[in-house]
């Protein structure tokens, strides 16, 4: 984008909501040990855009609401969005949160330094088993959600189980977030690739519809976002900020 514009006189670029974009509040960095604070790295655009979409259709401001939103596709993350602001996140991709499709989430740490020191395979290999070769794809062989459903459909109990293991998970996380809203919730908004599934959605409401209303945005478009963001900077609706 930067490349782009400057070929064109008086043209900006810009970027809006990366995946590390970090408004988490002080004390969701802390972990147990000081050498290693939690960060976030999230589906920050699609959480966004998804956010304000739910403002917009309720004739409200995103900076007004209460929101945990939880973006299911490869990845998985979910966060506490309290008045416009992101104050609790998973790393959603290195190993924090519910496994997903392809990635293993939290894991018990004993077992994973075991492993490291066991199995014969390298730094990189190991970022690599946790962040593209775990969860979903690690047990069944595929990170398909459809083929999955087909399995399921055709009697397989180990795929059956491990769908419910998924959306246990997910159900779990989000309901912690409650607790970081104190309770306070305007609405819980799922979104993503995975949420074209009406199975897993209707199963999940099923478990968190006690907590908040829950909204569904299947999928997700991000150059429809960054185009949002764009306009809303030109427009001077949104600030823009110069790193």
């Amino acid at each position: 984008a930067y490349e782009i514009a400057e070929m064109i006189p008086g043209c900006q670029s810009f970027i809006a909501d990366p995946g590390v974009v970090d408004e988490m509040a002080p004390e969701a960095h802390i972990t147990g040990l000081p050498e290693i604070p939690r960060i976030c790295i999230w589906h920050a655009l699609n959480q966004k855009a998804v956010g304000r979409r739910y403002a917009r259709e309720n004739n409200t401001s995103y900076d007004k609401l209460n929101l945990i939103i939880a973006h299911l596709g490869g990845g998985i993350s979910i966060a506490a969005h309290e008045q416009g602001r992101a104050v609790d996140a998973n790393n959603a991709l290195s190993g924090d949160g519910p496994f997903s499709p392809e990635r293993t989430g939290t894991l018990p740490m004993s077992d994973i330094i075991h492993l490291c020191y066991t199995s014969g395979l390298t730094e990189q290999q190991m970022i690599k088993k946790i962040t593209s070769q775990g969860g979903l794809l690690a047990h069944l062989g595929t990170n398909d959600f459809r083929i999955i459903r087909d399995r399921i459909d055709a009697g397989d109990e180990k795929a059956k189980l491990l769908i419910s293991s998924l959306i246990w998970n997910v159900a779990k996380a989000i309901a912690a977030e409650g607790a970081v809203l104190c309770g306070k919730i305007d609405a819980i908004i799922l979104t993503g690739g995975m949420c074209f599934s009406t199975y897993l959605v209707k199963e999940l409401k099923r478990r968190i519809s006690y907590l908040a209303p829950v909204v569904v945005y299947p999928g997700q478009d991000e150059m429809l976002a960054l185009t949002e963001n764009a306009v809303a900077a030109l427009e001077g609706t949104q600030e823009i900020k110069v790193y």
